[in-house]
């Protein structure tokens, strides 16, 4: 349906807005832009109508390349939402709605049919409704007239660009609700910009994460959550939302992050006055470096204390242990299989990073259930 072809964008001055951008949007589908500010998000919708025409490349609808249709003409045939609505405060709700149609020349009761059932649809009553001027509506009521105005000539494809961000919490998720409820039924193929990800993640059908007017990576709400492509998407979004999804949680999303540890050096009674001290059952042997050497357990010092000095004398240099990248569900199998009471995480190149317990796994479990 839409069809994006290595699209840039340079303004005067050299300033790049997007790069190469190149993208499929199948019919009925709804895919969401989405990236920090200053990304292309608004830049690269607004060239499917010609708001703002590409320097290079080419966009296509319906196998149709824009940049040889009328502007005018096109944008007749593509809804559009922007997040200030822009209703005209002199014309009534039911003329708000109607002016595409008018403009292209359609008789007045098929308009007057057309706008009561658009008001319908989002349970508007037409005859509450249809006579009131945009000031006698509120904020939220004021974005459905503006939706529905989008919606007005049956057009195929439409551009939304933030609709929702000006409004309250609890209005802005009403009107994903309706969004999602009316995409269900009518099937449009919507671009739709957002800064939030909470709204992407419910609304699309696909996410195009954006940085610097690059395409960083394009996947469902679940391969997001699952599998970001980098450190740039994981923080995008979101370490709780990644946790609350179940998908791609990492031992270091979840590890002590610093563990009680000590030098191979330290003496026995010292070591376990720490142990009562910190209120732990174990400490964590490492070297000048903070490279892992291993573990010792109070029982060691009780059984060994005569032959040994140091902790570095009785630390159990074998214990298992996993990387921080590992998945939580790794974590957890080699702590059940080897029967361990905890996992120290381990970087590559050996040094001590974090630790694993059974508590992490309750306060995960604590999060998502």
């Amino acid at each position: 349906m839409i069809e994006f072809e290595k699209v840039s964008k340079v303004y005067p001055g050299g300033v790049t807005a997007v790069r190469d951008f190149t993208l499929t949007i199948k019919k009925g589908e709804l895919v969401c832009l989405i990236g920090p500010s200053g990304c292309g998000k608004t830049t690269t919708m607004k060239m499917v109508n010609r708001l703002i025409e590409p320097t290079s490349g080419r966009i296509l609808v319906d196998g149709q390349d824009v940049g040889r249709v009328d502007p005018v003409a096109l944008r007749r045939r593509i809804g559009y939402v922007i997040q200030q609505i822009g209703l005209f405060p002199h014309m009534t709700i039911a003329e708000n709605i109607a002016v595409v149609p008018r403009l292209l020349g359609w008789q007045r009761e098929r308009i007057d049919r057309r706008v009561d059932e658009l008001l319908r649809l989002v349970d508007m009553d037409p005859a509450s409704y249809r006579d009131r001027y945009p000031r006698e509506l509120s904020g939220g009521q004021q974005q459905r007239v503006g939706v529905l105005r989008a919606l007005a000539a049956e057009p195929d494809i439409i551009l939304m660009d933030e609709p929702f961000g000006a409004l309250d919490p609890i209005t802005r998720e009403s009107l994903q609700d309706e969004l999602k409820e009316l995409q269900q039924r009518l099937h449009k193929t919507i671009l739709f910009v957002t800064h939030d990800m909470d709204e992407a993640l419910k609304l699309a059908d696909r996410i195009v994460v954006m940085r610097a007017g690059e395409i960083v990576q394009v996947g469902t709400p679940e391969e997001l959550l699952r599998s970001p492509a980098d450190d740039f998407v994981a923080a995008f979004v979101g370490k709780e939302r990644r946790l609350a999804a179940g998908g791609d949680v990492k031992v270091a999303d979840v590890m002590v992050r610093r563990p009680v540890s000590v030098f191979a050096g330290m003496g026995l009674q010292q070591a376990l006055a720490l142990m009562r001290k910190r209120r732990v059952d174990s400490l964590l042997v490492v070297d000048g470096d903070g490279r892992f050497l291993g573990v010792v357990y109070p029982e060691d010092i009780r059984d060994r204390r005569l032959e040994a000095a140091t902790v570095g004398d009785l630390v159990r240099r074998d214990h298992p242990v996993i990387e921080p990248g590992a998945s939580l569900h790794e974590g957890f199998r080699v702590m059940v299989e080897s029967g361990t009471r905890h996992l120290p995480v381990v970087e590559a190149g050996g040094r001590l990073v974090g630790l694993l317990t059974h508590t992490n796994l309750v306060d995960y479990l604590a999060q998502v259930l």
